[in-house]
């Protein structure tokens, strides 16, 4: 697994992850909007050529779940890739994803 560190940067009504790759071009990002305090819209998730196939969208989206976890928020998962993401674990991110 690459070493990839995300930060988040907030404004009062979005949020943007960024990911970048020790010794990889290009940052991957995932955005957010902020309807409420407990709900948030995942809108997308984006990974340069230069990183695909490192786990990075991976990363953003379980950094995502985390956060939002840790501030009990539910996630609205209009995003494809985290829409993706959350079928597949459906049972498991039920505390947390607003279908």
């Amino acid at each position: 697994m690459e070493s990839i560190t995300i930060t988040r940067t907030d404004t009062d009504s979005k949020a943007r992850y960024a990911a970048r790759v020790a010794g990889v071009e290009g940052e991957g990002e995932l955005t957010l909007s902020k309807v409420t305090d407990k709900l948030i819209i995942a809108d997308h998730t984006g990974v340069p050529d230069t990183m695909r196939g490192k786990g990075v969208a991976a990363a953003l989206a379980e950094r995502l779940i985390a956060d939002a976890r840790v501030a009990g928020q539910r996630i609205v998962p209009l995003c494809p890739f985290v829409r993706a993401y959350a079928e597949k674990r459906r049972e498991a991110l039920a505390d947390v994803i607003q279908w």
